[in-house]
C-alpha cells in the first residue's frame, strides 16, 4: 500500500490530529482534497504545523464556509468537480484526509465514500472513544465496505478506561478490522508530543 485515507466515524473528532500522526510516522505526504472553512487554522496549516517537515499538498478545493462541502461550494458558486480530484503525484506514501464521516456529501450526488471507492485506496476510520462510538464505528465499516473500500484498520482518539477498552475490543471483533491503536488528547500537543504517543500503534504494514 502506497497510499491511505483517513475519514472519521463523525467531525470534530481527532481526525486531522490523527492524520498528522500517520504522516510522520510514516514518513508520508498529506492531501486534503476538500478543505470547507478558511476562518480558523485549515488543516492542512495544521499538519504543517505538527509535521514540519512533511509534503502537504495544495487542496483541489478551499470553500470559505464551514460547512459540507457540498454546501460550502453552493455558496461559494462552485461545484466540486470529481476529475479535479486525481491523487497528487509524488515519491513516498500519501495520507489522504477526507472531512467529517464517510457519508458526508461532496455534491448533490457524491458522497466521501463514493469518492474513496473510486480511488481505491484503503481506509483508516477514526472514531472517538466515547459512548455511542459503537453504533458509528459500525456503520461506518458498514458503509465503507458496502461501496467496496478496503479498511486498513480503526484508529481511536480520545481516554479510555474498562469502557472505553470493552468499546475498542467489540468494534474490532464485529467489524472484522485490525485495531491500529489509541491516540489520547494531547495537551501540548506539539510534534514531540504527538510523534511520541503515535510510537504505541500498530502500523507494521500500513504502506
Amino acid at each position: 500500500m502506497k497510499s491511505i485515507i483517513v475519514t472519521g466515524t463523525d467531525t470534530g473528532i481527532g481526525k486531522t490530529v490523527l492524520a498528522a500522526g500517520l504522516v510522520g510516522a510514516l514518513g508520508a505526504r498529506y492531501w486534503k482534497p476538500v478543505q470547507s472553512g478558511l476562518e480558523d487554522e485549515t488543516d492542512s496549516e495544521a499538519i504543517a504545523r505538527l509535521v514540519p517537515n512533511a509534503l502537504v499538498h495544495p487542496e483541489a478545493y478551499r470553500l470559505i464556509t464551514p460547512a459540507s462541502p457540498h454546501w460550502a461550494a453552493r455558496i461559494d458558486g462552485v461545484e466540486i468537480d470529481p476529475a479535479r480530484l486525481s491523487l497528487p503525484q509524488g515519491d513516498g506514501p500519501l495520507v489522504v484526509e477526507g472531512a467529517g464521516g464517510a457519508l458526508v456529501p461532496l455534491s448533490e450526488n457524491r458522497l466521501y465514500a463514493d469518492q474513496f471507492a473510486a480511488w481505491g485506496l484503503p481506509v483508516v476510520v477514526a472514531a472517538r472513544t466515547q459512548l455511542g462510538t459503537i453504533n458509528h464505528s459500525l456503520m461506518t465499516i458498514e458503509a465503507l465496505r458496502a461501496r467496496g473500500c478496503a479498511i486498513a484498520g480503526v484508529a481511536f482518539v480520545g481516554e479510555t478506561g474498562e469502557a472505553e477498552a470493552e468499546s475498542e475490543r467489540i468494534i474490532c471483533a464485529m467489524g472484522k478490522v485490525r485495531r491500529l491503536g489509541r491516540l489520547p488528547r494531547l495537551d501540548p500537543l506539539t510534534p514531540a508530543s504527538l510523534a511520541t504517543a503515535m510510537e504505541a500503534f500498530d502500523l507494521e504494514g500500513l504502506v
